[in-house]
């Protein structure tokens, strides 16, 4: 009998794991690094170890031994990290301790994507060829680099150029270390349509093997996955797909002698023909979406399979739809750029069920972060998982859609409104769901904020009241009257801000006798203020406005949308001016390259810096001609958003 678990992992998976152990009566065991000591998953653990390095979770030692030091007999390895790494499997193994998860020869047999492709295709399990990267000739272009040991996006590269491959393949290989202590990586044709769906097995020691359902995964940003759902919408209009789909995945399965879960990956075009991407011996980020549809806790499975129990001789039938969506500290608007520093306030509606089967129409949460956590540079952005369930496809978007849009996220900016706008698209709700979804209707359209036009100013509006109320609140004198407040007319006070896409919005008011007065707008009053709410009428209609403060940024969440302001200072300090022809850190990170010299002569959208945030490489360009006149960072610098890195000059030496 397992005893106590140690999660060799950090933030949402470790809570998941952990609320499986609570409802089993099972002990837990947490690890940390210095960047995580304040994390959820660490407070709500039995039994906490401390580990050394930012790299800690890579390091099989120190987690064997923080296992033994908690007095866990169970090690359950999450997902990335070492999730997928046979010689830490076999480590944990031989020391005696229960590893919660496949063979350790089934990790090695999968371990290796490369050695995993020749495998499934002697098999019988149909795949695309591997090209070797110093081989791929023009006529096999496009290609797509991926790290060999691992997934989620890193380590992979989409490249249209031979001239480029050199280049993709150095930094591929660094993100591929990085992320997974392994440089290994492979090409092998790229296809840039197309539908991932993959299949959900589990199996026991006693030769029983599922395939629980299959889960699709289309929707994806840099190959990573931001949405997911179960059924496939592609494998419900496809007559005989599932049978297919469900075979090949037993058949991957049961050629490695699999136990446990894990997750078949295939790439699919329109008619149903798939290939065999990769298999994943472990539990996936979207699991979520098939517990939802068939009622099973796939980490209770887990455990059962580990202790050498049975299962079933079927697995459950599925029903319903479910969706999941993964919130990121990131801007999709600039290219995706990863996002740290605090969570102010993080609250999703109080009717979602967290981290537990929902078991009826409505919405989970599962999360690594709580209001008043803090991300950092040093891990995956992914903040939560938000998942819905209901009885169609259609019914769970739009319930998916809500939920999120009513969510309190206040502090780092995230991709809450693409996940939004996306969740409400004519072509998502049709089932439309290729890779190439972004591609095809525009980033820039999905990325849009979800506040209508009239939202900023109204919001800046109740951000004024909002701050008027605190001030009259704290008061000495008459704090009953309204800020401002005059017997006779008088002169308007004025607040000036700016709302997330940088647009400023000044706001003139008067409080009187006649109640509140916009210069040059008769349309709005006044119902209420206090310091945290707001009430206006617009159009007839009355509107509350939640307002947060903190410091200089102010979150104004209403049924217009959620809106975000910062507030402009009075009197502008002159010296935050930033000189023209500078190049700013565009997020917190590692510098790991630096492409050229002061003095060097660049071209507009040349690359000069490579910038590691959250196990990515992002490259920083030039962004306009001239003559590099400063630069302030060298490899492994470590650097703050917003950080002077560079500056451009034009020859005569006039700034850019």
């Amino acid at each position: 009998m397992i005893t106590r678990v140690l999660v060799a992992n950090r933030g949402e998976i470790a809570r998941r794991v952990f609320a499986t152990c609570r409802r089993l009566g099972i002990g837990t065991a947490a690890v940390y690094t210095d960047p995580d000591a304040q994390s959820p998953h660490v407070a709500e653990a039995d039994v906490r170890v401390r580990l050394d390095g930012r790299n800690g979770y890579l390091d099989a030692t120190q987690l064997i031994a923080a296992a033994r030091a908690a007095g866990a007999d169970a090690i359950h390895p999450g997902y990335g990290f070492l999730s997928e790494n046979a010689e830490f499997a076999a480590a944990v193994q031989d020391v005696g301790l229960t590893w919660i998860g496949p063979p350790v020869a089934a990790v090695q047999a999968m371990g290796s994507k490369i050695e995993a492709k020749k495998m499934m295709a002697a098999a019988g399990v149909p795949v695309l060829d591997e090209l070797d990267p110093e081989a791929v000739t023009v006529d096999q272009l496009p290609v797509l680099m991926k790290a060999s040991a691992g997934g989620g996006g890193r380590g992979m590269r989409v490249v249209r150029d031979l001239a480029e491959l050199p280049r993709q393949a150095e930094a591929a290989r660094r993100e591929a270390q990085s992320a997974f202590g392994d440089p290994t990586v492979f090409c092998e044709k790229y296809l840039a349509t197309g539908h991932h769906v993959e299949v959900q097995v589990m199996a026991d020691a006693h030769g029983t093997v599922w395939a629980v359902g299959e889960r699709e995964c289309s929707i994806q940003r840099r190959h990573q996955k931001i949405i997911e759902e179960a059924p496939s919408p592609l494998v419900e209009r496809t007559p005989g797909m599932r049978a297919k789909l469900f075979a090949a995945a037993r058949l991957a399965a049961e050629a490695i002698g699999y136990t446990g879960a894990g997750t078949v990956e295939f790439m699919a075009d329109e008619f149903g023909d798939f290939f065999f991407l990769e298999m994943n011996t472990r539990l996936q980020v979207e699991h979520p979406v098939t517990e939802e549809t068939t009622g099973l806790d796939l980490v209770e499975l887990q455990f059962l399979v580990a202790d050498g129990g049975r299962l079933d001789p079927e697995p459950p039938a599925t029903q319903g739809h479910s969706i999941e969506a993964r919130v990121y500290a990131e801007d999709p608007a600039k290219g995706w750029q990863p996002q740290a520093g605090p969570i102010h306030r993080f609250e999703v509606p109080p009717t979602a069920i967290e981290f537990g089967l929902i078991g009826r129409t409505g919405v989970r949460v599962d999360s690594g972060v709580v209001s008043g956590s803090s991300v950092s540079v040093f891990y995956d952005p992914m903040l939560a998982k938000v998942i819905s369930y209901a009885p169609t496809r259609r019914q769970a978007a739009a319930i998916l859609a809500d939920a999120l849009a009513r969510t309190r996220l206040h502090g780092i900016r995230t991709n809450r409104d693409l996940l939004v706008n996306v969740l409400r698209h004519p072509a998502f709700l049709d089932g439309a769901t290729d890779t190439a979804f972004f591609d095809t209707h525009g980033l820039a359209v999905l990325a849009a904020p979800l506040a209508g036009p009239s939202a900023p100013g109204l919001s800046a509006v109740a951000a004024a009241l909002a701050d008027a109320a605190e001030n009259r609140s704290a008061a000495t004198a008459l704090p009953g009257l309204p800020s401002g407040w005059r017997n006779l007319a008088s002169g308007f006070q004025t607040k000036r801000y700016a709302d997330g896409a940088g647009e400023g919005h000044e706001v003139r008011y008067r409080l009187g006798r006649c109640g509140l007065e916009l210069d040059g707008d008769t349309t709005v009053t006044l119902v209420s203020s206090t310091p945290t709410r707001v009430v206006l009428t617009t159009a007839g209609a009355e509107i509350p406005f939640d307002v947060a403060q903190y410091a200089a940024e102010i979150f104004v969440d209403s049924a217009l949308g959620p809106v975000r302001l910062t507030a402009q200072p009075r009197f502008p300090d002159p010296d935050s001016d930033v000189a023209h022809g500078s190049l700013l850190a565009p997020m917190p990170g590692a510098v790991t390259k630096v492409a050229a010299s002061v003095g060097d002569r660049v071209k507009a959208g040349q690359a000069l810096i490579w910038l590691e945030a959250m196990k990515m490489e992002h490259t920083i360009t030039a962004p306009t001609g001239g003559v590099l006149a400063e630069l302030n960072v060298t490899a492994g610098q470590q650097v703050d958003v917003g950080f002077v890195m560079a500056r451009i000059e034009n020859p005569e030496g006039e700034s850019q």
